[in-house]
């Protein structure tokens, strides 16, 4: 058996006992007062740390959905982007892309359409949508005119009702005369009103009141012979077309008023 030679053993244990000795030992270095630091592995796994679970879980907030004022915008995008034609059903499968589900894309185009910011035309049985930036620039410079011209036609006729509350405080102002007119008015008014109802009670014996009444029953009397002249008539013709039923014709004058006494009216 091969065997190194004894002063190589002993010289080799004693340099690595003065390498040792020179170097510091690692936990000597460390505060005596202090912990040792906390082991992060062991045996090669990684420890669970003690806080994951203590740790309240934090909830997810929810998607907040567009606002309609946001899904006329995203949809408006899509017609600004491409400066195409669409179809419905196009829209419907663009709109998702923009967050826009595709249930909501048929009222939110026609939205804009009321608005005049979306164009549509029939071509043949399709009907196609489509806008521009220039016809959103158009519609807004069409209200912009719109709503200048209302203000200068509010602020002239502003300006009338000033001048003509200004020409009627004129003579209106507080005095003891204007108090004494007041005053007149409202005796005036009060006798007005009470010579009114005393006039009503005499409404009847007014003369144009009796000149109605009495061509009111004028007309009445005339009508009266006219349906009396078409009943004889009526008699007349059913007793010539049905003489069979002479019986029956008589009794159903009798059942619905007609008797012998009926004449025309004096």
């Amino acid at each position: 058996m091969y065997s190194l030679p004894r002063q190589t053993i002993g010289s080799g244990i004693k340099k690595k006992t003065k390498e040792s000795a020179s170097k510091p030992n690692v936990l000597e270095l460390l505060p005596t007062s202090s912990p040792p630091p906390p082991l992060l592995f062991s045996q090669g796994f990684p420890s669970r740390c003690s806080c994951d679970s203590q740790a309240p879980a934090i909830p997810m907030s929810k998607k907040r959905g567009l606002s309609l004022e946001e899904k006329r915008e995203q949809i408006l995008q899509i017609f600004y982007e491409s400066q195409d034609f669409f179809l419905l059903k196009e829209l419907e499968k663009l709109g998702p892309k923009k967050g826009v589900i595709s249930q909501s894309v048929k009222d939110v185009v026609q939205s804009l359409v009321d608005d005049d910011l979306v164009l549509k035309d029939k071509i043949g049985t399709s009907v196609y949508f489509w806008s521009l930036p220039s016809c959103a620039g158009n519609q807004l410079r069409n209200t912009c005119s719109k709503l200048e011209s209302d203000l200068s036609s509010c602020r002239k006729h502003f300006a009338e009702l000033v001048e003509q509350r200004d020409i009627l405080k004129k003579g209106r102002e507080e005095s003891d005369e204007r108090e004494a007119a007041l005053e007149e008015l409202k005796t005036v008014e009060l006798q007005h009103k009470k010579l009114k109802e005393e006039l009503a009670c005499y409404a009847d014996n007014d003369p144009a009141a009796l000149e109605a009444i009495k061509n009111a029953i004028d007309v009445a009397h005339s009508a009266a012979n006219r349906w009396t002249d078409n009943i004889f008539t009526l008699q007349q013709w059913c007793s010539t077309n049905f003489p069979e039923a002479k019986e029956q014709l008589e009794r159903l004058y009798k059942e619905v008023g007609i008797t012998d006494d009926f004449e025309y009216l004096q």
